[in-house]
């Protein structure tokens, strides 16, 4: 897509009101997304027998997910939140197990896992996960783009360390999906949030997971959305559960997936690639300018920048209208379509005083 086509569309679908630098915590919903949710809101509320909501929109948000982590619809489990994926696999590890994690990862990854008091949790720096994995090793879990820093994790050393020593591979693309390339298929398990990169509501998630991993899993929530016929299976225990991954989905939140299914088309009729160009562009403007005012930012290429020491500016530049993120101590500022040069600028002349 060219600039002047890009410039139009997202005129076209946002509406920032302020300088929104936070994607890396919540993503703006695209209008085409807002007037999805609106017209099954109204729906609902006027009684309609549809109005609940649509399980082919879900199958359609499942489809568009498939297409951009790069693997068939077959292998997508959709659910509401990335700890609820992580719950499942926590689940089907043996006791004993030893699971592999970076040193200050993501809650959401590390949390299900931990809780299971008979796992054997190993930390280490990031930077050292692929010399760190072992024959004990079971799992190595870790986001492919660290929350706290925008760290892109050197993936695949860490699937050639984890494949020579028979372990398995999970890997949280929320902060990544979207404006990364994604190859989900080179990871046992990947699992990704909608409504940050991926501009969805919140209530939309995803877990992938190879033929070879999925008779590990149990099927935990196994309602009829689970069964091969769901309506079927309305009553009783499901008799004959889905084949593919949908026998570990867990129910839709229809509202959220009905505006996911709006937000996956625009990124999908956008293109990764071109996301990717935007934001990793804007982002190295101002790591540039954080470096001509003397302050040091976290190397890396992502669209995430993090400037160590800063943190405490963040309600300073929010009284400028500007919002970005205190995390770890780091100054964090995120950008996506929605972000210009205009607004690095204003950045940098809050803090240059």
């Amino acid at each position: 897509m060219d600039t002047a086509s890009l410039s139009a569309l997202v005129d076209d679908e946002f509406a920032p009101t302020k300088t929104y630098l936070n994607t890396a915590s919540c993503g703006l919903l695209p209008r085409r997304t807002l007037a999805a949710v609106t017209a099954l809101a109204q729906t609902l509320a006027s009684g309609r027998a549809d109005g609940s909501g649509d399980f082919a929109v879900v199958e359609a948000v499942r489809d568009r997910f498939a297409r951009l982590a790069g693997v068939g619809a077959d292998r997508v489990a959709i659910g509401g939140s990335v700890s609820v994926h992580v719950g499942l696999i926590a689940a089907s590890l043996p006791p004993g197990a030893e699971v592999l994690a970076p040193q200050g990862e993501f809650s959401s990854v590390v949390g299900p896992l931990a809780i299971r008091e008979d796992l054997r949790m190993r930390y280490v720096p990031l930077d050292r996960i692929a010399e760190s994995v072992g024959p004990d090793t079971a799992l190595v879990a870790l986001s492919s783009t660290q929350s706290a820093d925008g760290r892109i994790a050197g993936l695949k050393a860490i699937r050639a360390a984890a494949a020579d020593h028979g372990a398995r591979t999970l890997i949280d693309a929320t902060q990544s999906a979207g404006w990364l390339p994604m190859d989900a298929g080179e990871y046992d398990y990947t699992v990704t949030g909608g409504f940050k990169f991926l501009l969805c509501p919140r209530g939309t998630s995803f877990l992938t997971v190879t033929e070879a991993a999925q008779p590990a899993l149990p099927p935990l929530y196994a309602g009829m959305g689970a069964a091969v016929d769901p309506w079927s299976s309305v009553y009783g225990p499901v008799e004959r559960l889905s084949p593919t991954a949908r026998r570990f989905d867990a129910p839709p939140a229809f509202l959220a997936y009905h505006g996911a299914e709006r937000s996956l088309a625009l990124l999908d009729e956008i293109g990764v690639e071109t996301v990717h160009a935007h934001a990793t562009g804007l982002a190295a403007r101002l790591r540039a300018g954080l470096a001509r005012l003397g302050h040091e930012t976290v190397p890396g290429d992502s669209p995430i920048v993090a400037a160590p020491g800063l943190g405490d500016r963040e309600p300073e530049l929010a009284r400028a209208g500007v919002v970005a993120s205190n995390r770890a101590g780091n100054l964090r500022a995120a950008f996506h379509l929605y972000n210009t040069e205009a607004d690095v600028d204003r950045v940098l002349n809050v803090l240059a005083g």
